[in-house]
């Protein structure tokens, strides 16, 4: 299928970098977790509480099935960092479009996200910590599911949707535009 998805860590920037690569592609923007919250009328931190993470992540096995039964094209998908760490995901992913990790180490994550309190996993004592032991479970998991990886820790956010768009090959946009 005819779509860019954006896997990798939060924070690694794929909302940000995901909305560029959708206006250089003139392709549709998504975002996994919108959806869903969309959908069940309540944040992620409610459902993480009231429900608990397996739920959502059924949630998210469900989504991606739906998206693949529409066949819609052209999109976007910037998924949820724990989106890919299912077996079952990362086929679904790879079954709708190209499949891109961004990568970023836990410094920057730690630097971008430090002040959000909207991530649930990072409720914790030491989130430095819990977001290094995460990203060295989850890294993996997320260049097994990914054709091309997009180390993000040196690039603006404009420069990597750039590469993304290069590295998936054909653009719809004119260099120096």
């Amino acid at each position: 299928m005819e779509n860019i998805i954006l896997t990798g860590y939060m924070g690694s920037g794929k909302t940000t970098v995901g909305r560029n690569v959708a206006k250089l592609k003139d392709y549709t923007f998504v975002d996994t977790d919108e959806m869903i919250v969309e959908k069940q009328h309540r944040s992620i931190n409610d459902i993480f509480a009231a429900d608990g993470e397996q739920a959502f992540r059924d949630m998210e096995t469900v989504l991606l099935k739906q998206l693949i039964d529409e066949e819609r094209e052209h999109l976007v998908i910037s998924t949820g960092g724990g989106m890919p760490l299912r077996a079952e995901n990362r086929q679904l992913l790879s079954e709708l479009g190209k499949v891109v990790y961004l990568k970023a180490s836990p410094k920057t994550i730690y630097n971008r996200i430090k002040g959000d309190t909207s991530r649930p996993l990072l409720k914790c004592e030491n989130p430095m910590k819990r977001i290094e032991e995460m990203i060295a479970a989850r890294e993996p998991l997320y260049e097994e599911g990914a054709l091309i990886t997009v180390d993000v820790d040196e690039l603006r956010q404009s420069e990597a949707a750039l590469e993304i768009v290069e590295k998936c090959g054909g653009t719809k946009y004119t260099h120096g535009k």
